[in-house]
């Protein structure tokens, strides 16, 4: 109103998010990873055919069931860092674009031992899930900000790996 060019700006981004989840579709600083580059070759692929065939339909359940995973992802990421006392900079930490950096290179190497294990010993990914870039440089910000080892303790906890190695994809425990 009153020809406020942001009075719609939450509604256009809640609407942007919903289609990507990692950051607006409209950034030119928008990364894309190799599990954006499925996600958009499977829409393309679906947008080609009929509506009405079981291709299509298998394709739409495909892409909704890979968007719910990757929001499911986010979600538990979020939540731990909510719970560690990153609240108003939980949305930060976990955007990913062109710009981000590696804050020391060094960190690397940790980040990537950090992120296989939390793969590896907590349900905080789904079991068919591929380790994403992009948590790669969630896990170099909190080495930086000295909570990636309680992060993982709070991974842990909140999202423990099932006993006989299966996950529990069904979310945290009480």
């Amino acid at each position: 109103s009153n020809n406020n060019p942001y009075t719609s700006f939450g509604a256009t981004l809640a609407r942007d998010e919903e289609q990507n989840l990692w950051s607006t579709p409209h950034d030119v600083t928008h990364t894309e990873a190799d599990d954006d580059r499925v996600l958009y070759n499977m829409i393309v692929v679906r947008n080609q055919l009929d509506k009405d065939s079981e291709e299509w339909q298998k394709l739409n359940y495909d892409i909704y069931t890979l968007r719910q995973a990757r929001k499911e992802v986010r979600s538990r990421w979020k939540h731990i860092l909510e719970d560690l006392g990153f609240q108003k900079e939980a949305d930060s930490l976990l955007s990913v674009t062109k710009l981000s950096i590696i804050s020391d290179s060094q960190n690397m190497s940790k980040a990537r031992d950090i992120l296989l294990k939390l793969s590896e010993e907590t349900n905080i990914f789904p079991t068919s899930w591929e380790l994403s870039e992009r948590y790669l440089f969630v896990v170099d910000r909190l080495i930086a900000l000295d909570a990636a080892d309680e992060f993982f303790k709070m991974a842990s906890a909140v999202y423990p790996k099932r006993p006989g190695g299966d996950r529990a994809d069904e979310g945290p425990r009480p």
